[in-house]
């Protein structure tokens, strides 16, 4: 008895709401980080000088938040690498998980540097005020960093976007839940980049038009609440896949009906799935097989499903068991 071919629509819909629609996704993953990395060096080197000649409290902040940023873009680069390296002996489903551990460091170095920096900069600066000088030169470094900030978020909204599509999600739900923590790390980086930077012009005007440092100086505190926020928010969502996140009803009702779509699977009445690491799925299920085989038979017959089921995208990893008559049966 063999297993008849996955049928395509639940195959294409499991995929979408996995993300491994598209065989590429890990590779646009990178190009994403990448485009980060640079647009944040050039930014970070820039708002350096910027602060230097300018001795704006809100451009030091800049400064420190685009120099953790280019930091956290190696670390994912590093993340995503490792994550794809293949199974072995020590690692039967692979290395995916170090994606979040590798992520966990990138949102750490945030908080610490990024937000740390930032706020005490700004009290300093409210206990020694000191004034600023050459508004232009700020203005100027503050227009450039809003347009690489802005060309490396829309990049990333581009590849969450169609992401989101194919999950059936809106795009901010599946920033959050999408198993891919380098997209969601862009993502909140380059958004908390954008709204830092408009605190920073807001508090380097105030600071003109006053004549006072404080605007400025809380403006440098703001901008570092902001990235402790976006900080904590990447380290629990790493935590949660760390320790084993489950996946949505929709993922666990289309692996459901999977298994109840093949010809030798009469009814399921187990079924335990997680994610192992971005995009990827690791499958535990209990079920009464079809007849009264012998148990050699029945032994070759949940082989097989293995493999069929494994054979799908999203899925790297599958245990079947045999169901007792007397458990309760799994519905769709």
């Amino acid at each position: 008895m063999t297993d008849a071919p996955r049928p395509h629509d639940v195959s294409a819909r499991l995929a979408g709401a996995v993300g491994t629609d598209d065989d590429e996704g890990g590779d646009e993953s990178t190009t994403t980080v990448v485009i980060a990395f640079a647009a944040n060096a050039l930014i970070a080197v820039a708002k350096t000088f910027a602060a230097m000649l300018t001795g704006s409290a809100s451009m030091v902040a800049e400064a420190v938040h685009s120099w953790a940023d280019t930091g956290n873009e190696v670390f994912l680069l590093i993340a995503g690498r490792r994550s794809r390296r293949p199974a072995n002996a020590d690692h039967p489903l692979g290395h995916g998980r170090e994606a979040y551990v590798w992520s966990m460091f990138a949102a750490i170095g945030l908080f610490a540097i990024g937000a740390g920096v930032s706020i005490t900069h700004g009290i300093q600066e409210l206990v020694h005020p000191e004034p600023a000088t050459d508004y232009g030169v700020a203005y100027a470094v503050l227009a450039l960093a809003f347009l690489l900030e802005g060309f490396s978020f829309l990049q990333a909204v581009r590849q969450t976007r169609a992401e989101a599509a194919r999950g059936e999600r809106e795009l901010l739900k599946h920033v959050l839940r999408t198993s891919d923590p380098t997209v969601r790390a862009v993502f909140a980086e380059d958004a908390a980049a954008l709204i830092g930077l408009v605190v920073a012009f807001v508090g380097i005007v105030l600071h003109q038009v006053t004549g006072s440092p404080v605007p400025d100086a809380i403006g440098s505190i703001v901008v570092g609440l902001v990235l402790g926020v976006v900080a904590v928010v990447l380290i629990d969502r790493n935590r949660r896949f760390l320790v084993g996140q489950g996946v949505e009803p929709r993922t666990r009702s289309l692996v459901l009906e999977r298994l109840l779509d093949a010809p030798v699977v009469e009814r399921v009445t187990y079924l335990r799935i997680e994610f192992v690491g971005p995009r990827s799925l690791y499958v535990v299920a209990a079920v009464d097989i079809v007849g009264d085989e012998v148990e050699s038979d029945v032994a070759r017959t949940l082989a097989r499903l293995e493999r069929a089921i494994v054979a799908e995208k999203a899925i790297v990893g599958c245990v079947l068991t045999l169901s007792a008559p007397e458990d309760v049966s799994l519905a769709p």
